[in-house]
């Protein structure tokens, strides 16, 4: 009995401590398996708390977000809103620069017209005055290289008479050679009636000694000037109108006054033709 006893006993205790160890090693198992699904919890959970902040900030983000929108859409209104107004103002702005764009290009359409009427007149005046020139220089030829000379310049025509050719000295009675050269040129302004003349009458510096009706070289400048109108008024299809008497005295010289030839040069009648300037200036003004 003791023998069977004995020998069941261990079986049984050693069955008892197999089954032990077989669960210690489940136990041992589980904790580990408990361990790391704690483990897996708690990075889930960290996994899920930071995932919660994410979406907090994600809706924070778009709450935001919807109401920067909202902001938005109400100055987009206000700014189409307006944005019409300036488009409308903007347009009327633009037809009233277009109305006077339209306007400085008629004006400047008329300038240039009147500019063409210009340079044409221009042209006109000066081959006008060449074929006078011409005209001037072939009636007084005789008397070229007798104190007369005939130039152009400036857009006029001058004739130039030394007193020789016309007075004697102190004197404002003209000559008659002096005569028969204004006879030409009467002639010559009577086919132009559209010239205007300036005569002028010029002395040297030699002091004048006052006697009878003459005061001063001023006086005889003057009246010698006149003389030369006189003559030119015999012929009458001469206009008076186009003619201007004029004294100078001696202060438009031409040559030295030191010196008896410079003095004789000086001693003269000018007489300066020019076209009437009405159309022209007409153009001008306008």
């Amino acid at each position: 009995m003791v023998i069977v006893s004995s020998c069941v006993s261990t079986k049984v205790f050693n069955d008892l401590e197999s089954r032990y160890s077989v669960l210690k090693m489940e136990r041992r198992s589980l904790e580990k398996s408990r361990d790391s699904t704690q483990q897996a919890f708690d990075l889930l959970n960290q996994k899920w708390q930071e995932t919660e902040g994410y979406l907090q900030r994600s809706r924070d983000s778009v709450s935001e977000g919807l109401s920067q929108l909202k902001i938005l859409r109400k100055e987009y209104a206000l700014l189409e809103q307006n944005s019409d107004q300036k488009i409308q103002e903007s347009i009327g702005a633009n037809n009233a620069l277009l109305k006077e764009i339209a306007v400085k290009e008629a004006q400047l359409l008329a300038r240039s017209e009147r500019v063409d009427q210009l340079e044409l007149l221009m042209s006109e005046q000066k081959e006008a005055l060449l074929e006078l020139k011409k005209r001037l220089s072939d009636a007084l030829l005789n008397f070229e290289g007798k104190g007369l000379t005939v130039e152009q310049r400036n857009g006029k025509v001058y004739i130039s008479m030394e007193n020789k050719l016309l007075f004697k000295s102190g004197s404002w009675n003209v000559g008659s050679q002096g005569q028969e050269a204004l006879g030409q040129l009467g002639t010559v302004l009577a086919e132009n009636p559209d010239i205007v003349v300036v005569i002028e009458g010029h002395t040297d510096n030699v002091p004048f000694s006052p006697k009878e009706a003459l005061e001063s070289n001023w006086d005889l400048s003057t009246k010698r000037a006149t003389a030369v109108v006189k003559i030119l008024l015999n012929n009458e299809s001469v206009l008076p109108q186009n003619l201007t008497a004029a004294g100078r005295s001696e202060y438009v010289p031409i040559a030295p006054n030191n010196n008896a030839t410079g003095r004789a040069v000086n001693r003269r009648i000018e007489i300066i033709l020019s076209p009437q300037w009405d159309e022209i200036n007409a153009l001008l003004n306008n």
